[in-house]
């Protein structure tokens, strides 16, 4: 019974939902027709409705009429999204701008109400606006990105988006969308150990000699900021000065020596080690590490130092600076001189200083030329011709000239030239002439040839009987021959020194000194003559360690920053190769840049520290270190030791690469060549332009080819130089001066002029102008004295 109520229930609803109308009496035959559920527009947009009349009678007739209702709609329906919530997956480095993603919302309305419109409304992304992310087209849904995202930045962020419909009132709904950003290789591994500290700077680590197989070298460590696959790294060794030698951990980035080192070996190897990660495509970064083989860091450090610089640039550019330098100071001293050649040629004066003599009528005195013969000394002079007083003037100074005979001299040859005097040589000598031994000292570096000592024997024989002969006849000397060291004199028995001797070299010989008589047969005596060399202090001390590899390198030592008082940096170890007192050594602080910081073992050479490195402490400590011995007078020797405060080599290099090295020397070096060269160029060229003017004005003419015109001496004229004076016309004559004779011999030739009309004068235009012709003076001049000739024309 329950079952057939529902039925009867579903079926009522059915039909409600079909037909929600229903018709009920009016009045006076009128009825109503009533919905009888609400009316939705979106299930149903129109409704044709059958109304049929019929009455009661037998057979009842009826009729019918049909109506066409439409629903009208109103804006009762938000729109809805296809989904609650939406997921967005979108690779990183997209293109800035581009879609990534469509929203679509429904609204069942129709026209205006369902018109929808999209807006975010809110993100979690709180360092700038979502705008500047990403944007939605307002009646697409269309979502696009406002820049290229970046894995690495951020991963995933989300938003509300809205879709509101146009009714009246609106009606909207909301619906998460959650962007993630997708992981592309883009990002090739970073090797954050050994650490570059600067770009192109060399990476160092020092292997013991005494490694053996399998020796942990460093580990390389590297990290990629890809995720997943494209972050898995391997290590590879792609380059080696011996590939055999290391191996490198694929995963772990282990650099291992694969056996022990040989000598065959070289002492700095170079590896090239490449860092791989497994993305599509692979990205990959590799780094240069340089081992060198050493037990010690001051062993390893030279082999750091010898890296390729811009040392051999600034040498080719100093080279070219030089020579171009000395091409155009060449070039400027080629015209300086053939500017003056050419100027003394249309002088008329052969003689090259004579350009540089004194002006006219000047009492400085007279220019002695170098080109003077045998018992002649020239002198320039000069003669005015006045064209006023008719007469030639001409006016000189005798030279005071006093002859020193026997300048050179020489000993007479009969007086011998003596030499060194007050020669410390000394000997032990007994007062007895007949001794089987003599002992003598000779101190080091003795004058070769000096008398050392003078061997006396004597024989009661008289006559030739008792002439008695020295000579030498052995000695403990085998290096070379006896004679090339001492010899004696056969007849005085004074032995010489043939060399210097060093007391380094050999302390002391032996030699058979022979005393031998003229008699028939003759007699002889043997004598031992032991030499002795005294030490003298002519030897510096020498640095043994620490070791200076080559001549100017810097010595470094490494110093812990946790280093107490008292910590032993390094000894200071030297030799001397004299003897005794001469070789005491002691040693010395002679600069520091923290005197406080460090001590020297005067005796002991030993560098400690004198307290704990504070904040204030340099990292870099510079010292200098003197030895000196004992001898008088003393010498010494210095070095200069670097000490680097650091915990580990690697944190030191750095330290030792900052040295002020030559490189401030070159460029001020090169600034000098260049402003040398601007200089000299400049003069040059100034020189050039002065010798053009200078001919141009001469030749009176302004055409500039006509500098390279025939000389003077033209048929045009005389050339008159600038430097006249109204009336005067300077001419230069030859003056010579025996010291045979003691006479004063001047001849000049009157120059064969014709005076133009237009040259000024006191005497008549029409009166020619003639000199003097062959005129010959003679005198006799006293030492001090001034003579005047005049001659009338």
């Amino acid at each position: 019974m329950t079952k057939i109520v529902e039925i009867m229930e579903r079926s009522l609803a059915i039909y409600r939902m079909i037909c929600p109308f229903r018709i009920i009496p009016s009045s006076n035959n009128y009825y109503k027709l009533l919905t009888d559920s609400p009316l939705d527009r979106e299930i149903a947009l129109e409704y044709n409705i059958s109304v049929t009349a019929s009455d009661n009678g037998t057979p009842p007739l009826s009729s019918h009429k049909s109506i066409t209702l439409l629903i009208a709609d109103i804006n009762d329906n938000a729109p809805t999204f296809q989904k609650p919530s939406y997921n967005i997956y979108v690779p990183e480095n997209n293109p800035s701008g581009a879609s990534i993603f469509t929203i679509k919302a429904s609204d069942p309305d129709m026209d205006q109400n369902s018109r929808i419109t999209y807006s975010i409304l809110n993100s979690n992304i709180e360092e700038l606006p979502i705008s500047s992310y990403i944007s939605i087209n307002s009646e697409t849904g269309t979502i696009y990105a406002q820049r290229s995202f970046d894995y690495e930045q951020f991963r995933e962020f989300h938003l509300q988006v809205k879709a509101q419909d146009g009714g009246s009132p609106p009606l909207s709904s909301n619906v998460s969308v959650r962007v993630f950003v997708l992981d592309r290789n883009d990002n090739s591994p970073r090797i954050l150990s050994p650490s570059q500290e600067a770009k192109g700077s060399a990476l160092f680590e020092m292997v013991p000699r005494s490694a053996e197989a399998d020796y942990l070298v460093t580990k390389v460590v590297a990290v990629d900021a890809d995720s997943g696959h494209n972050a898995w790294l391997s290590y590879h060794l792609t380059q080696a000065t011996e590939p055999a030698l290391f191996t490198v951990g694929s995963h772990t980035g282990e650099i291992r020596t694969a056996r022990a080192f040989v000598e065959r070996d070289a002492v700095k190897q170079r590896l090239v080690i490449m860092v791989k990660d497994n993305g599509q495509p692979s990205l990959s970064a590799t780094m240069t590490l340089n081992l060198v083989f050493a037990e010690n860091f001051q062993e390893a450090l030279p082999e750091m130092k010898s890296q390729t610089s811009s040392s051999e640039y600034q040498s080719d550019l100093q080279f070219y600076l030089v020579l171009a330098l000395a091409v155009i100071s060449f070039l400027f001293l080629l015209t300086v001189i053939l500017a003056v050649t050419m100027k003394l040629r249309q002088s008329g004066h052969p003689r090259f200083l004579q350009c540089f003599g004194p002006v006219p009528h000047s009492k400085n005195g007279a220019i002695f030329p170098p080109n003077f013969e045998d018992g002649t000394l020239p002198y320039s002079y000069q003669l005015c011709l006045s064209s006023e007083t008719r007469k030639n003037e001409f006016a000189f100074l005798t030279p005071s000239v006093q002859m020193v005979d026997n300048i050179l001299s020489s000993e007479k040859p009969d007086e011998p030239f003596t030499g060194n005097s007050g020669n410390n040589f000394h000997s032990e000598k007994a007062k007895d002439e007949e001794r089987s031994t003599y002992s003598i000292y000779v101190p080091e570096n003795n004058p070769s040839g000096a008398s050392i000592f003078t061997i006396k024997a004597s024989d009661p024989d008289m006559d030739q009987n008792s002439r008695i002969t020295y000579s030498i006849l052995s000695s403990n000397i085998e290096e070379l021959p006896i004679s090339s060291y001492i010899s004696i004199n056969s007849e005085t028995g004074t032995i010489y020194a043939q060399r210097s001797f060093d007391y380094e070299q050999f302390r002391e010989f032996r030699v058979q000194v022979k005393a031998q008589d003229g008699g028939s047969p003759p007699l002889s005596t043997n004598v031992t003559v032991r030499v002795f060399v005294l030490d003298r202090n002519d030897n510096s001390p020498r640095i043994l360690s620490p070791s200076q590899e080559a001549k100017g390198s810097a010595l470094f030592e490494m110093v812990p920053r946790s280093a107490e008082a008292d910590y032993l940096v390094t000894k200071v170890v030297a030799v001397d190769a004299d003897s005794g007192h001469n070789a005491w050594l002691s040693y010395h602080l002679t600069q520091a840049t923290e005197p406080a910081l460090f001590t020297v073992g005067s005796h002991t050479g030993e560098i400690r520290t004198a307290r704990a490195l504070v904040e204030r402490d340099t990292v870099k400590q510079r010292l200098v270190i003197m030895v000196k011995d004992n001898g008088q007078p003393s010498l010494s020797a210095t070095m200069t030791l670097n000490l680097v405060f650091a915990e580990n080599f690697q944190e030191a290099l750095p330290e030792m690469k900052r040295q002020p090295s030559s490189l401030d020397y070159q460029s001020d070096l090169q600034f000098y060549l260049v402003l040398a060269l601007a200089v000299i160029s400049f003069l040059f060229l100034l020189t050039v332009i002065l010798a053009v003017t200078m001919k141009l004005r001469q030749s009176g003419h302004p055409r500039f080819l006509q500098c390279f015109g025939p000389v003077p001496h033209s048929k045009n004229g005389a050339i008159f130089p600038p430097n006249f004076e109204d009336g005067t016309l300077p001419y230069s004559y030859q003056l010579c001066l025996s010291s045979e004779t003691r006479k004063n011999e001047f001849a000049f030739l009157t120059p064969n002029i014709q005076i133009a009309e237009n040259i000024p004068s006191s005497e008549k235009p029409g009166v020619p102008f003639t000199g003097n012709v062959g005129n010959n003076f003679d005198s006799a001049v006293d030492n001090g004295e001034q003579v005047r000739f005049v001659s009338d024309i």
